[in-house]
């Protein structure tokens, strides 16, 4: 067992499936220690005055000037596309078809998966991402090295080969009945492996046929504990193609429903152009949107509707859709959700609050995800995933939070002026990383 005092930033438990209240302990203990299994959780939190005489014999590390806080979740990121950020196009469609299928098809080789793989989990961790949903590549070499780095790093992390046996070029198109049979393969290699998960992964509606999305769907009947991914409404060039292949569908989203697609543990990136009836479908099947704001504004794609998808009620949290997105770091897409929430020209605007925007992407995308109590918080009983925040950790930054009068102004001059530097440590299960 090992305790921890500084500031503690975590949730109180959500009423009605709202956001939950972020609760500030300025002078914190949080304790952590093994359950029946040994894996790491957390034991009990709260002021450091009234819970250090009970825990007086244990191992205490004091990090003045910090904050602990959960470990960040991101919803929706692909690891082959690593190389891909930052790469320039005109959009979407012409974006996949230049950077991102030309580089991808490198990952049929075993040991440049791996490479790419060492690098991308250190780059999660740096940048305070403790819970991840990642893309592999097509190819299964790909899983096994996300995968395999992951489980050797502690990391909770649920990936999936890609399926793509259309509309797609020579290197990273699959073979239908081939890809259904890799996909039940890495089920029962991967998923439920100390804290790994597996997600059915179909890239979207064009890249894939009608008969590999009837056997995904069917994977997902037969294995319901697991993950589904997918992406669904980014871009209307997209949308009108799908619209082409599905002419009779009410919505691109309902493409996904006819198959067996959309239940809880489903989750869908971007959910920009929907309607209500599209939100309401979400809703009641249980099904979760990844918001990805640096991708829309990088692709010019659009902005996800805070105040319809409030209105109307379905789960969604935060994303960095790297390399569509701009970085790992979560305060960079937490500051690009605040935009995309403040535009008001396509959509009603609305200024997110903090702890919403830090919710999004730490408590709330762990319900989205259905982790809810096992990672994004401090709660007892959570897995012991935190990280140590400094909040000076640049001359403007501490120039800033010196200042806060409130737990919102605190919270917000780090999304604004933070980035990876404000991450001191990444602690899973005890195993410090940098």
């Amino acid at each position: 067992m090992k305790a921890y005092r500084a500031s503690l930033l975590y949730f109180a438990e959500p009423a009605n499936g709202e956001s939950g209240q972020a609760v500030f302990e300025e002078d914190g203990l949080l304790v952590v220690g093994p359950d029946e299994q040994g894996r790491q959780r957390v034991q009990a939190l709260g002021s450091y005055q009234k819970l250090s005489a009970g825990y007086a014999g244990v191992d205490t590390e004091h990090l003045p000037g910090r904050i602990i806080a959960p470990g960040f979740v991101d919803m929706h990121i692909h690891y082959p596309q690593l190389d891909v950020i930052g790469s320039p196009a005109e959009g979407l469609l012409p974006w996949l078809e230049n950077y991102t299928f030309p580089h991808e098809k490198r990952f049929s080789a075993p040991e440049y998966s791996a490479q790419i793989a060492t690098f991308f989990i250190a780059e999660l961790l740096r940048n305070g991402v403790t819970t991840a949903l990642a893309f592999a590549a097509s190819h299964p070499e790909s899983v096994n090295a996300l995968l395999g780095e992951a489980q050797k790093n502690q990391l909770r992390l649920i990936g999936g080969k890609v399926l793509m046996d259309q509309n797609s070029p020579d290197g990273v198109r699959d073979q239908t009945e081939q890809s259904l049979v890799d996909t039940e393969v890495l089920i029962n290699q991967w998923h439920g492996v100390d804290r790994l998960g597996y997600a059915i992964t179909p890239r979207f509606v064009p890249s894939c046929s009608a008969a590999q999305l009837q056997g995904a769907g069917e994977l997902a009947a037969k294995y319901p504990d697991v993950w589904i991914q997918s992406h669904v409404a980014e871009n209307k060039d997209e949308i009108a193609w799908a619209r082409r292949l599905y002419p009779k569908a009410r919505s691109y989203l309902s493409v996904y429903e006819q198959f067996g697609l959309l239940r809880p543990r489903a989750v869908y990136a971007h959910c920009i152009h929907i309607n209500d009836e599209d939100r309401a479908l979400m809703r009641g099947t249980g099904a979760a949107a990844a918001v990805c704001p640096t991708s829309n504004l990088f692709l010019g794609s659009g902005f996800f509707d805070y105040a319809g998808a409030d209105e109307v009620g379905f789960l969604y949290g935060l994303a960095s859709d790297v390399g569509g997105g701009t970085s790992f770091s979560p305060f960079h897409t937490m500051l690009a959700a605040y935009y995309v929430g403040r535009e008001g020209q396509t959509k009603p605007g609305l200024s997110l609050k903090p702890q919403q925007l830090w919710w999004q992407h730490t408590a709330g995308a762990a319900r989205a995800l259905g982790l809810a109590g096992v990672v994004g918080n401090l709660q007892p009983g959570c897995e012991a995933d935190f990280v140590v925040l400094n909040p000076k950790a640049t001359p403007l930054l501490a120039r800033k939070t010196t200042q806060a009068g409130s737990l919102d102004e605190l919270l917000f001059a780090l999304i604004v002026l933070g980035d990876d530097r404000v991450i001191e440590k990444t602690v899973i299960s005890q195993a410090l990383a940098t």
